[in-house]
């Protein structure tokens, strides 16, 4: 794996920040991937957490700079058991050269265990001396791999290991003993692996009898009862089903509808779009807000029709030259799946370009501080420039508008099938809107999987029923909206990212859901849980998740 960095530096505008590329092989295509564009540094592209093949121990990077840059370079690794500390060939600080040059990243496994690492390089980029520090972070992941015990050599080898002696008189003897202390230590390990199955087993009753007696006493106390421990990534607790402020024993009949993808042609997609759209003529893109391997979102401006003079501001997606037909079409008809919809939680698209010779354009109002998930995690992060101070009271109200845009959606009976915090928009009043998922496996490509049926999934995101046989209702909805409020709590961290993705419905069928988040209200978590039960009939309404939200968060003002 080869990795081509390019640092260049500009003065054209005043405080000089780096650009950076990184180019990278994807299977049967060059892709390219901008870390810097227009001197303003793309933060969501940083945050890709790259692989690298476990036989690669090295990365070359080749970065050059047209003026003074000083630099410094530190390296990370979370599981140093696994992988020593990274090595470079260069100093780890000093100045960036000004000629094209080479430097390498050596990346070599303990051996002591298997561990899959994550290794972060923090590159320190500072122009002229000035106090004004540009800090890139670059995420590499690598499975290491346990080596085997070399071979025990003769004791009769002798001491310069240049030839073995073999002795016919101490041979048998020497074997015969070695064969039994193989056997014994077999023998001992046997012993020792049925004793901590036993052990398991007999801890694992332990606690199934603990939980039904915790469960049965909540249910004559106070509602759902909540684990505290905060040191697993999930918790193994069936949902409880108890009296809780958001459930109700009257359910009606849930709509079912199942995510057959049919075949449609770009030409079918486009027929469907055909009466929004308009000229080329009148767009004009500006800085680029999200980029994937074959998808785009621009910030843009569109001409008012009847009045050239007026103008506003629109969110564009489009797609990049090497896109197929077949993601052409998902975009435009993904993009419908809102459209014709009205709720002021709800953004749905408002025009096309669907003009000969161009890309398919689809076209959003604008919404200023862009996605909620990157606006989570920038939220998150402790070097952004100007992190925003949000409040559990602003989460809670931000989960009040998902609520009802989602509860509007149910009502018309509208199964979204893809809720997540990567499919909302937010702006600097945190009003928050619910988007389609139009390029989100693109522009995500982490959040989705395939189990092996060609179809990129949100597994992470999915109800039981909807990954076992592929059933979506307002209940399915109602499970991606739990984890959309896990999303909320925890800033825009990734739910269940320690299951493999394969594994996800055995994992719930088996009641394993993801832990409360740390400073979360045992209120708040109860919502959650509640809807994350395995029986669709079982999870609330969101006009009920609604009322208890809005509670909670009168509550919270209380204490304000």
């Amino acid at each position: 794996v080869l990795v081509v960095l390019k640092v260049v530096c500009s003065n054209v505008f005043g405080p000089v920040l780096p650009c950076l590329t990184v180019l990278f092989l994807l299977t049967g295509l060059d892709a390219e991937l901008s870390y810097v564009r227009n001197d303003v540094v793309n933060h969501y592209a940083l945050s890709f957490n790259l692989l690298i093949p476990s036989e690669t121990n090295n990365l070359h990077f080749t970065w050059h700079a047209k003026s003074k840059v000083e630099y410094k370079l530190g390296f990370q690794v979370h599981d140093p058991m696994a992988m020593a500390l990274p090595q470079a060939n260069i100093s780890l600080q000093g100045e960036v050269p000004r000629t094209l040059s080479v430097f390498r990243v050596e990346l070599s496994c303990t051996g002591r265990l298997d561990s899959d690492v994550t290794i972060l390089m923090q590159l320190n980029l500072t122009i002229n001396s000035s106090k004004n520090i540009t800090v890139l972070n670059f995420k590499r992941r690598k499975m290491c791999y346990k080596k085997l015990e070399p071979e025990l050599k003769s004791p009769t080898a002798d001491k310069n290991n240049s030839k073995t002696i073999f002795d016919p008189v101490n041979a048998a003897p020497t074997t015969s003993t070695r064969v039994f202390y193989i056997s014994v230590g077999v023998c001992c390990a046997v012993i020792f692996l049925v004793a901590i199955i036993l052990a398991v087993l007999h801890l694992h009753s332990m606690k199934r009898i603990e939980l039904d007696d915790s469960i049965s006493d909540s249910s004559s106390s106070q509602g759902l009862s909540q684990p505290s421990t905060q040191t697993t990534q999930y918790l193994r607790a069936d949902t409880p089903n108890n009296a809780t402020p958001v459930t109700s024993k009257c359910y009606p009949t849930l709509r079912i509808e199942k995510n057959d993808l049919k075949s449609v042609t770009l030409m079918e997609a486009k027929a469907k779009v055909k009466d929004i759209a308009i000229s080329r003529e009148r767009i004009t893109l500006k800085d680029v807000l999200q980029e994937g391997t074959f998808g785009r979102i621009f910030h843009g401006i569109l001409i008012e029709e009847k009045d050239p003079s007026k103008e506003k501001q629109v969110f564009v997606k489009t797609v990049k030259d090497q896109a197929s037909e077949v993601q052409v079409t998902m975009m435009l008809t993904e993009s419908c799946k809102l459209r014709g919809l009205h709720h002021r939680n709800l953004l749905p698209i408002t025009h096309v370009c669907i003009e000969e010779g161009e890309k398919p354009m689809v076209l959003l109002p604008y919404m200023n501080w862009g996605n909620l998930k990157l606006f989570l995690r920038q939220c998150k992060l402790v070097e952004a420039n100007n992190p925003q101070a949000i409040s559990q009271q602003d989460l809670v109200h931000m989960a009040i508008q998902i609520a009802c845009g989602m509860s509007y959606l149910a009502r018309r009976e509208v199964i979204h099938k893809d809720l997540a915090a990567r499919n909302c928009v937010i702006d600097d009043a945190l009003q928050v809107k619910i988007t389609d998922n139009a390029l989100s496996r693109d522009l995500f490509p982490m959040d989705y999987h395939c189990l092996g049926d060609n179809e990129n999934r949100p597994v992470r995101w999915m109800a039981l029923e909807s990954l076992v046989n592929n059933e979506f209702s307002s209940a399915s909805d109602v499970w991606a909206f739990g984890v959309t409020l896990w999303e909320l709590m925890t800033l825009g961290q990734t739910p269940y990212v320690d299951i493999d993705p394969f594994e996800m419905a055995a994992y719930l069928k088996d009641g394993y859901r993801i832990a409360q988040p740390i400073n979360c209200p045992d209120e708040l978590f109860a919502v959650m849980a509640c809807c994350w039960a395995l029986d669709p009939e079982e999870r609330p309404k969101f006009q009920q998740l609604v009322q208890c939200l809005t509670e909670f968060h009168a509550a919270l003002g209380a204490y304000v």
